[in-house]
């Protein structure tokens, strides 16, 4: 196990910070960036060295870079909260890092140390604390990433690496006033096969799925439902979230088989159904029961979940060119209700039973660059 890594903090210069979105300002996803970034390498000589926290600008990799070509490149998706109080928090820390690592893994890349990362992500964090929203439903997006940086062209796994994060001030992706959305079953491309990169959030998972959500969205459709690659009949995922049904008492999802991405956001809501004592199913689904389901009225709920936008319901689902609606178009009471819960745990507003938030806000900067 490689030793501390310490890392070096260049704050930016006050007259270079970027200006906040001013206040009520709807943010969206993706579209503002704080005034820092963090970044390190790897060496098969060197290790994870030069961590440097400084200034968000450019990454400089040069065209040969091996990432370029091969796209051995994974990355991660968290939030920082703000709590009523003004606590500082960020959400399952310890499972992100988890994750990451096995995603390295998965790609033959160099796993970066988990006690590196959460310092990292919390020292980024309190960098650009003036950047974490407030307001209902806001939160600080964090993204890190790792890409392969060798300058080589030569088909073979990297030696070299490049870690690096950025934040992001995200808005409300979900409000009690948003009507459920459409999605497509998707019938003829496929999204991943056991042995594949299903499991690991990997950019290649992302970037092969966009023609098919393409062609969902030309149909009026929010996101797809990608089906199994063997059979096309079992249900895996939607675009960029897990998916649930609620048939009868049952809520179910489909199982963890190496095809599909464990969810932070997937195991939060089990965790929180089974603690309330619901029969809860990780298990395969077939099209045709979610058909005969929506159909029979057996089927009273869907949603999506995922870091963005927490819990996402849907009330319509196309297949074979007929549209199904789930429990008439509306949005289900415990897709609600585990946005709800799953919310005030983020912010400190409900009982933290099982340790998902990280309270950074009363640690202390020079300990978590020293490491």
């Amino acid at each position: 196990m490689q030793s501390k890594i310490s890392i070096e903090f260049v704050p930016q210069r006050p007259e270079k910070c970027r200006s906040l979105p001013p206040k009520g300002t709807p943010l969206g996803f993706g579209r503002y960036f704080s005034d820092h970034m963090l970044r390190a390498a790897f060496s098969e000589s060197q290790g994870w060295h030069s961590a440097v926290l400084e200034a968000s600008g450019s990454l400089g990799l040069v065209p040969q870079s091996h990432c370029l070509h091969y796209g051995q490149s994974i990355f991660e998706g968290l939030k920082a909260y703000r709590g009523n109080d003004g606590h500082i928090g960020i959400f399952r820390l310890d499972q992100s890092a988890r994750r990451f690592s096995n995603s390295a893994r998965r790609l033959a890349m160099e796993p970066l140390p988990e006690d590196f990362y959460k310092r990292a992500m919390a020292a980024l964090t309190l960098a650009d604390r003036r950047w974490i929203p407030d307001g209902e439903g806001e939160a600080l997006y964090l993204r890190p990433l790792m890409v392969s940086t060798d300058p080589c062209v030569c088909v073979r796994p990297a030696d070299e690496f490049l870690f690096c994060a950025v934040a992001s001030p995200s808005g409300a992706l979900f409000s009690e006033s948003l009507e459920p959305v459409a999605i497509l079953v998707e019938d003829e491309d496929v999204r991943a096969v056991r042995g594949g990169l299903g499991e690991a959030k990997t950019s290649a998972n992302y970037a092969h799925s966009f023609r098919a959500h393409r062609r969902a969205e030309q149909l009026g459709y929010a996101q797809v439902l990608w089906l199994d690659a063997a059979e096309h009949r079992f249900a895996e995922e939607v675009g960029t979230m897990n998916i649930f049904f609620l048939f009868g008492d049952e809520l179910a999802t489909p199982d963890l088989d190496g095809t599909i991405l464990p969810g932070i956001t997937r195991d939060s809501v089990l965790t929180l159904a089974r603690d309330w004592g619901m029969k809860v199913s990780e298990r395969r689904i077939s099209i045709d029961e979610i058909i005969d389901g929506a159909l029979s009225g057996r089927l009273t709920e869907v949603f999506g979940t995922g870091t963005a936008a927490i819990v996402s319901p849907v009330g319509k689902l196309a297949y074979k060119g007929r549209d199904y609606a789930i429990s008439g178009g509306r949005r289900g009471s415990l897709t609600l209700e585990l946005y709800k819960r799953i919310s005030a745990i983020q912010r400190g507003e409900a009982e933290d039973k099982f340790g998902w938030v990280t309270r950074i806000d009363q640690l202390s900067m020079e300990e978590l660059l020293r490491g």
